[in-house]
């Protein structure tokens, strides 16, 4: 759902992203501009944002939100753990997985997405929401396609 409570066009939703991608391919710029775009087109969520592996942690990058983790370890957290299994992972109430890390204790359910590249996980797109099983298979099958046109569109990030 939309903030206005209408549900999100996916296709839409797509091709703002790709708009925003158009011309330009730096990495940190279209991960701004979609964690913006996350933040502004999705019914509560709290915290949009990216986090890129540098050596064996992943670090912060460009979100909207409240002030967040800076670094977590692979394995750590709901973002760790994505990183692991490089996989897709929903949470429907954050404070029932093993070893969540409360960034912002009025995050209840969280979607992270792999950012899969290069044979491996070079980062990932964390939307968190204030409420409990917030996110539906529509919505994660549609931060998927985002995170793919992020992907599609920016220059190479090393990890």
């Amino acid at each position: 759902m939309t903030p206005n409570g209408e549900p999100i066009d996916a296709d839409l939703l797509i091709a703002q992203a790709c708009a925003l991608f158009e011309g330009e391919r730096d990495a940190i710029a279209n991960a701004a501009n979609l964690a913006a775009l996350i933040f502004s087109a999705f019914e509560a969520v709290n915290w949009a944002g990216f986090y890129f592996i540098r050596g064996e942690e992943l670090v912060l990058g460009p979100f909207q939100g409240k002030p967040a983790c800076v670094r977590i370890a692979r394995g750590a957290g709901v973002c760790g753990a994505a990183w692991e299994r490089a996989a897709t992972l929903v949470v429907a109430d954050v404070h029932r997985f093993a070893g969540h890390i409360a960034c912002d204790s009025a995050s209840n359910s969280e979607v992270v997405v792999p950012l899969l590249a290069h044979g491996g996980v070079i980062g990932v797109l964390d939307v968190d929401s204030p409420k409990l099983d917030r996110f539906a298979p529509g919505d994660v099958a549609v931060l998927e396609a985002l995170a793919r046109a992020y992907l599609e569109a920016s220059a190479p990030i090393s990890a």
